[in-house]
């Protein structure tokens, strides 16, 4: 099998994920069957044998305890681990808390998809002086302003992520390090996106399930040859 691997978790489900809220950047916990998932991860990783020099994670808790979980069930708690905002979920603005069954009833279902799926509209931004905004969250306060989203839309998503991308995973890749990283539903749909040039309009229909690693690998110009889910 390659050296040249990368594998992509989505955190399991958390407690805003099973009440169908919009979460954002909000930090929430996972909830018992996210738990369950984030463990379930780790055991079909150990079972292929999957064996990691490096792990890359976002700021919020429900990811970071995602990786954890898998990572104690693989027994290698002790690699290194780099803990990113840039890996954060896409922010949704004024969306964020809202159910998004409610969401829709508001402002119609295709609008709703819209700011959901697409690649670069942006949901409703919030003001300034809304709690909501990262600015009020001290995980944030050695950024800029201008570093901390409104809003976001995919395409915003993606830029901040191919930041870590390029300077530090990249390159630990081509050095044949097996690389795990932990995220979010769309700052992994904008590396996936990336990594196998998805257009803007495809991007729509691209979904990512909790707690199912996904398996990319390279050849030596950093190019995917294979992608697969490990289901078992």
């Amino acid at each position: 099998m390659s050296n040249m691997r990368l594998v992509l978790l989505r955190h399991g489900e958390s407690e805003w994920n099973k009440k169908n809220l919009f979460t954002g950047w909000q930090d929430v916990s996972l909830s018992k069957e996210g738990e369950i998932e984030a463990k379930q991860a780790g055991k079909i990783l150990k079972k292929n044998n999957f064996k990691f020099n490096y792990a890359y994670t976002s700021f919020l808790k429900r990811a970071i305890c995602t990786l954890w979980l898998t990572l104690k069930e693989l027994n290698q708690l002790w690699i290194p681990v780099k803990k990113t905002w840039r890996l954060n979920e896409r922010h949704y603005g004024k969306l964020q808390g809202i159910n998004k069954n409610q969401a829709a009833k508001k402002f119609g279902i295709e609008k709703v998809q819209q700011w959901r799926r697409s690649f670069n509209i942006s949901p409703p931004p919030l003001s300034r002086d809304d709690l909501r905004w990262p600015r009020f969250d001290e995980k944030y306060s050695h950024l800029e302003d201008s570093q901390l989203p409104l809003t976001e839309s995919l395409y915003i998503t993606l830029k901040r992520v191919i930041y870590i991308w390029n300077h530090h995973i990249s390159p630990k890749i081509m050095n044949k390090e097996s690389i795990l990283i932990v995220a979010h539903g769309n700052s992994l749909r904008a590396l996936i996106k990336h990594i196998e040039n998805i257009n803007d309009k495809d991007i729509i229909n691209l979904d990512i399930a909790t707690g199912i690693p996904i398996i990319y690998e390279f050849d030596n110009n950093l190019n995917y040859i294979n992608k697969y889910y490990l289901n078992n």
